[in-house]
């Protein structure tokens, strides 16, 4: 059954347990989620990754029918859901599980999709669009917090923040609450403080997300991947950065074998290393080996041109990529 996000309110949550938000609008989708159900579920509130759900089908399942044995209710987050997971959907479904309330999170989904279609014609089971906020939203919010803390700024200020937000509410609050930080007693914030202080719409740098993409620190990986909203172009520069860092590797292995010794290696390589980097470059050099470097290189070129010709399933691709490097087994 499709919805407005606006007429969630309308809905009787008892009633409906299970639910599509898909979209790009990931600032709304975490107001929606936070007022509305997780409030509800302070404490049994449980995040899953498709691909965890995936690869460990027997185990999610297992989860979610023992935990209704010892709790009343829960809510259940996958992020990153695709079509991949439907025929999981469809098995949740049959079992008329009634304590559990499901919520798939995915990015833009075409109009033939299996798990759009299955959400949009079954009438037990809601499905919602979360598209861009408009400028005109975004600009009404700004100048409302603006008013309300009774700070001077120019609307060619506004503009530039609005710009910067890619369209979501959240990137917004973030930038408005380090504004809220910064000016404390002041009254008046000029755009080159603006400029200063704003970012291009990213919580985590995409170093962050390669550098322990490939220590394989899975965990900060996930939490990375879920703080961020990606575009196209951002899953390019991400693929990218991730083949410059492999290929610095690759020339890492061959300097150790030259002088048998990893910081003289991390010492000597151009560009240099910094050195509070340097740590996890080591953490990435004992998880890879110079033959498990060179295949992987020959992957990422692989997913880039995948990238490039499936626009629309970029950053499934992408993620998937991400999680299974930082997941499979070292060395």
């Amino acid at each position: 059954m499709i919805i407005k996000s606006f007429e969630l309110n309308k809905i009787d949550l008892k009633k409906n347990n299970f639910f599509l938000f898909y979209g790009e609008n990931e600032g709304l989708k975490k107001e929606i989620i936070e007022s509305n159900f997780k409030n509800n579920y302070p404490k049994k509130t449980f995040y899953y990754d498709e691909s965890e759900v995936l690869n460990n089908k027997g185990n999610f399942f297992e989860e979610i029918l023992s935990k209704s044995f010892f709790e009343n209710e829960k809510l259940i987050i996958i992020s990153r859901s695709t079509d991949k997971i439907t025929s999981i959907i469809e098995e949740i479904l049959e079992k008329k599980i009634d304590d559990l309330v499901l919520i798939l999170n995915s990015g833009s989904l075409e109009k033939r999709s299996k798990l759009r279609l299955l959400f949009e014609k079954n009438k037990e089971i809601i499905c919602i669009a979360f598209y861009e906020d408009n400028n005109q939203t975004l600009s009404s919010m700004a100048n409302q917090f603006f008013r309300n803390n009774k700070i001077q700024i120019s609307q060619q200020a506004i503009n530039l923040i609005i710009n910067r937000c890619r369209g979501d509410r959240q990137n917004l609050k973030n930038e408005l609450n380090k504004i809220e930080s910064f000016i404390k007693n002041k009254k008046k914030i000029e755009i080159s403080e603006i400029l200063q202080l704003t970012n291009l719409a990213e919580n985590y740098s995409v170093t962050e997300l390669v550098d322990n993409c490939l220590a394989k620190n899975k965990n900060k990986t996930l939490n990375i991947l879920n703080e961020n909203n990606y575009n196209l172009e951002d899953c390019i520069i991400v693929i990218r950065t991730m083949l410059a860092k492999s290929k610095r590797l690759l020339k890492l292995f061959q300097e150790i074998k030259i002088s048998n010794n990893i910081d003289s290696a991390i010492s000597s390589i151009k560009p240099p290393i910094f050195w509070k980097d340097k740590q996890i470059v080591k953490d990435q050099i004992n998880k890879w080996s110079y033959k498990k470097i060179e295949l992987l290189i020959f992957r990422i070129n692989e997913i880039e041109l995948l990238i490039k010709k499936n626009s629309s399933i970029s950053l499934s691709v992408l993620s998937d990529f991400i999680i299974e490097q930082a997941s499979t087994a070292s060395n």
